[in-house]
């Protein structure tokens, strides 16, 4: 196995930047000639054979795995509680540790600067790119721009997604807003280079705010107490409250209720391709750990909710999406239920896993679901193994050993 030297994250943005492409092969090296006729460094549009990879967090650090095989390419030592999210250039993930969000290069692809855009997998490596934050929450990215939000400041953070293609050239250009109290909270920038982000402070959450890129404000509803979590239906953006969800399209707010008086969707699951968004659902406010056994179906087009009763619960590590639009929802019954979202309803179930029961603590491992095209991932701690689903036979294609007990896990396609 492999194992990276214990070491902490920086706390400041880096400025040295690892080299992604470094260590080429000797028929691959640049010649006069090469270098004339394509002078341009390549673009990411250039790579035509990229791998896709795994990132799975686990009590002590990250692992890195060829999805192909299982085949553990890096084990990179971390100390305290470690997140990945999904960078959003198919070949990065953030990973969120103490005081910062550093990038993890899983090496899915290399631009080859002296083959004319060919391509090949390369060694993972985390890089030296790193932004400060003393309490790393949600990262989303949306039309090429990618957006972290510090809940112990408030402070939003935002960079081209397109300029982690080459570090060891040049970091991305930051570029950041304040909101008027720190919380727990998600932002992404809008078509025209503003921001929307939830409002709240450390004891509330509220609503969200639409403002201008000068920090005016365009548009805001105060009319979802607990805002958490959102998700994108094409160009609809999704947030979850304790009562329904708020759907943003541009400067329009609008609130979409929930069947019962406290019903909160605090996770979701949205699609390029499809006007719904899979929520979850919970209905008791007193619940030290309420365990739901129905999810949330919310149509954009319409503005409405409809509710799926699943007979098994499930957790906010549950959620995914199919590339034809289904919704996915791993079961603590072990099966992987497929959603009918135009029909608001169970379609189909695959067995993956053993039954399982949700830890009271949020930290602690559980069964995870990732899709990555027409393939989904779902690990399970108990076992240590990694479950691959093939979504186009619905059959479980392969069964991996993993050398540590998994925890979070995000994939990237290349």
């Amino acid at each position: 196995m492999l194992r990276s030297r214990l070491r902490p994250l920086p706390v400041l943005v880096a400025m040295a930047i690892t080299a992604l492409a470094a260590g080429c092969s000797s028929d691959s090296q640049r010649t006069d000639a090469a270098a004339e006729t394509n002078p341009e460094p390549p673009s990411v549009a250039s790579v035509d054979d990229p791998e896709t990879r795994l990132a799975i967090t686990y009590d002590g650090g990250v692992l890195v795995l060829r999805a192909a095989d299982g085949e553990v390419l890096a084990d990179e030592a971390m100390a305290g509680f470690i997140r990945v999210n999904p960078a959003g250039d198919e070949r990065h993930v953030l990973v969120s540790a103490p005081g910062s969000f550093t990038a993890f290069d899983l090496g899915a692809w290399t631009a080859d600067h002296g083959d004319h855009g060919h391509s090949w997998a390369d060694d993972p490596e985390l890089t030296e790119f790193t932004i400060a934050a003393e309490e790393p929450g949600h990262v989303v990215s949306h039309h090429g721009q990618t957006t972290l939000f510090d809940d112990a400041t408030g402070t939003m953070t935002s960079f081209e997604t397109h300029e982690l293609a080459d570090l060891s050239r040049s970091q991305p250009e930051l570029t950041t807003h304040q909101a008027d109290d720190a919380h727990h909270g998600v932002a992404v920038r809008t078509h025209a280079g503003g921001w929307l982000h939830t409002v709240g402070t450390s004891e509330s959450r509220s609503g969200v705010r639409v403002v201008s890129p000068s920090g005016a404000k365009v548009a805001s509803s105060e009319q979802c107490p607990g805002i958490h979590g959102e998700a994108f239906a094409g160009e609809v953006a999704v947030f979850g409250c304790e009562d329904g969800v708020l759907l943003v399209d541009g400067r329009t707010i609008e609130k979409v209720p929930a069947p019962d008086g406290y019903g909160r969707i605090g996770n979701q699951a949205g699609s390029e391709t499809s006007p719904y968004v899979l929520g979850d659902y919970k209905t008791d406010p007193d619940a030290e750990l309420e365990r739901p056994t129905r999810v949330s179906v919310i149509d954009t087009g319409t503005a409405s909710l409809r509710l799926v009763d699943l007979g098994t619960s499930y957790t906010f590590r549950s959620l995914g999406r199919t590339p034809s639009g289904d919704g996915l929802v791993l079961g603590t019954d072990g099966s992987l239920h497929v959603v009918d979202m135009a029909g608001a309803k169970v379609s189909t179930s695959l067995p993956v896993v053993e039954p399982w029961r949700e830890p009271v603590d949020w930290e602690r491992p559980r069964p995870a679901l990732e899709v990555v095209g027409e393939t989904a991932y779902v690990t399970e701690p108990a076992s240590r193994e990694l479950h691959v689903v093939d979504l186009t036979t619905m059959k479980v294609s392969a069964t991996h050993e993993l050398p540590e007990t998994p925890n979070e896990l995000v994939g990237v396609t290349g």
